[in-house]
């Protein structure tokens, strides 16, 4: 189903109506169909035409986690984090946040493993 969808979502970008809601549903789709990468790039392009958007950064954490893209992953969950609370959406900067932390616990236990 997703691979229906994503044609249909990348024949109306390729008319030229791309929108930040257009390439959240592209990365939401790829992320469906495990390509993290493509998904990471619609979500970066997303948050690019709607800073503000704030689902679309945590999304972006997600593909580019998916991606094992760690350092960006966690670059985007604190913008999303800054987005969402500048804007009072509380739920998405607590979601983001314990993703955030996740990340920054990984990344100290890959430092301190390479440090032995």
């Amino acid at each position: 189903m997703s691979a229906a969808i994503i044609q249909n979502l990348e024949k109306m970008l390729a008319t030229g109506k791309d929108s930040a809601l257009l390439r959240f549903s592209l990365g939401n789709e790829y992320l469906k169909l495990n390509q993290a990468d493509a998904a990471a790039a619609h979500l970066q392009q997303a948050v690019a035409l709607d800073s503000g958007y704030s689902a679309a950064w945590k999304l972006l954490g997600k593909a580019l986690v998916a991606a094992q893209r760690q350092d960006e992953a966690l670059a985007a969950y604190r913008q999303g984090i800054a987005v969402a609370e500048s804007k009072g959406d509380k739920q998405a900067a607590k979601e983001m946040t314990v993703f955030a932390r996740r990340i920054e616990k990984r990344l100290g236990a890959a430092t301190d493993g390479k440090s032995s």
